[in-house]
């Protein structure tokens, strides 16, 4: 198979573009293996799932400890991270590591800082509405940490909450080898100014967030990627506490035109492409050349990277190049695929702006490459996959937030609402609300 195929419109709309209902995940033969190992018999990723958030709720630390020893294979003494540590970890990282963080925190604070949420109240002589605006009061933040540690979304997530206002934000990522957390994880919180910091992974780190234990507070509200029994946690636990949405694999698409530069653009597809083998890569263009080229491009320099297995698996299979008419088409393809991000490598991007409809982020030109929205341009790297930015968003301050209808009417206002209040509860049936207005007709009685 090509590693980085060219396909035409009706072939990418079967294959690489074709969207899957989120509950339709992969489930592989060594999947299921794996929980059969562990559980010792051959359940589903959801009762996996369930199983464990329910012995969490029930046994509490003893589960938390008892799963992450299973699952994880570590031997943990302590669930919280102590303040020491991590004021310590600074000294224990590069410096220039340190200085990007803090570059990092401050774009990330001010990006957010700007976003225009706030309470407002108009008053009138008939009475005043308005909105209130409340922070939440407990946040957890999952960090993800399987195959490497991932600081910058510890950043992008906790920041955020911080700007919002939130009272205490708690840390949950996956411990390594006898409970170390990686000091890159804990100079992050640090920076980021995060309370705690515990030492729980997966399906552990969400049942423990959601319903508390001994040791560990309920939070009312999580966040943060995670892979695929984290987000069915996150699923099953909604209701209980707020999520911010459901994560599948990375994605990223651009659209250009001839003069974009192939080689660049071989490496920002590269770049995302390298995160897991069901990330998908896509560039879209009428350009029959630059596709070639990029193709080309991306062959090239595969067999270089630290990730090359990654690659090979997910380059022929979720991504490739699309071709379209023209650039016009090429914007209809990319609203119908709601990508997570959207890369215009166009010239005069700016004047294309107002045809996109659906993406969690968009970067504008060759010089407002991905991997800069994934570490530092200031925007939260946390983004609606799997086709949900036709109706979602990119974490932010909003999502920290709760918005509480303010009223408070004047006494012949609230009467000569009261009539159509109540001609409208007796067309829902609703005699008692009927009566509740019509008691206020006459404001003077």
């Amino acid at each position: 198979m090509t590693l980085f195929p060219i396909y035409d419109l009706a072939e990418a709309q079967a294959t690489i573009l074709k969207r899957r209902p989120p509950d339709e995940f992969d489930v592989t033969e060594s999947l299921l293996d794996g929980i059969e190992r562990i559980f010792g018999e051959r359940l589903t990723p959801d009762q996996t799932v369930r199983r464990i958030i329910a012995d969490v709720r029930e046994q509490g630390d003893t589960a938390l400890y008892e799963w992450t020893r299973r699952i994880d294979g570590v031997e943990m003494d302590s669930l919280i991270v102590s303040s020491a540590e991590i004021e310590r970890a600074s000294e224990q990282i590069d410096a220039d590591v340190m200085q990007a963080m803090e570059l990092a925190a401050r774009r990330i604070e001010d990006f957010h800082q700007r976003q225009p949420v706030s309470s407002w109240i108009h008053s009138t002589p008939q009475g005043t509405l308005g909105q209130l605006i409340t922070s939440i009061e407990r946040v957890g933040v999952y960090v993800p940490g399987g195959t490497a540690p991932l600081p910058s979304t510890l950043l992008m997530s906790a920041i955020p909450a911080k700007v919002a206002g939130v009272n205490e934000i708690v840390v949950a990522t996956p411990p390594k080898e006898g409970g170390r957390i990686p000091p890159v994880i804990l100079a992050a919180a640090h920076v980021a100014g995060v309370d705690h910091v515990i030492r729980l992974g997966g399906v552990m780190a969400v049942a423990a967030l959601a319903y508390g234990t001994e040791t560990i507070r309920p939070v009312l509200k999580i966040v943060g990627p995670g892979n695929l029994f984290v987000s069915l946690a996150k699923r099953q636990v909604y209701g209980t506490v707020g999520i911010d949405g459901i994560y599948g694999p990375t994605e990223t698409m651009v659209i250009a035109d001839s003069t974009a530069d192939p080689a660049l653009i071989a490496g920002d597809l590269l770049a995302q492409a390298e995160h897991d083998v069901l990330a998908s890569a896509i560039l879209v263009t009428p350009d029959r050349d630059l596709a070639e080229a990029t193709a080309r491009e991306v062959e090239s320099r595969v067999r270089d990277l630290s990730r090359a297995d990654i690659l090979r698996e997910s380059l022929p299979h979720r991504g490739g190049v699309v071709i379209v008419a023209d650039l016009s088409e090429a914007f209809a393809v990319a609203n119908e695929y709601a990508v997570e991000h959207l890369q215009l490598s166009v010239a005069n991007p700016m004047s294309w702006l107002g045809r996109v409809k659906n993406a969690g982020a968009l970067f504008l030109g060759e010089h407002s490459f991905e991997v800069l929205g994934d570490y530092v341009a200031g925007p939260s790297h946390s983004l609606p996959t799997g086709g949900t930015a036709r109706f979602a968003s990119g974490l932010n301050v909003l999502d920290f937030v709760k918005l509480t209808a303010v009223i408070g009417l004047e006494p012949e206002a609230a009467a000569d609402l009261s009539a159509p209040a109540a001609a409208l509860a007796h067309a829902e049936q609703l005699t008692a609300h009927a009566a509740a207005a019509e008691a206020r007709r006459n404001p003077h009685d």
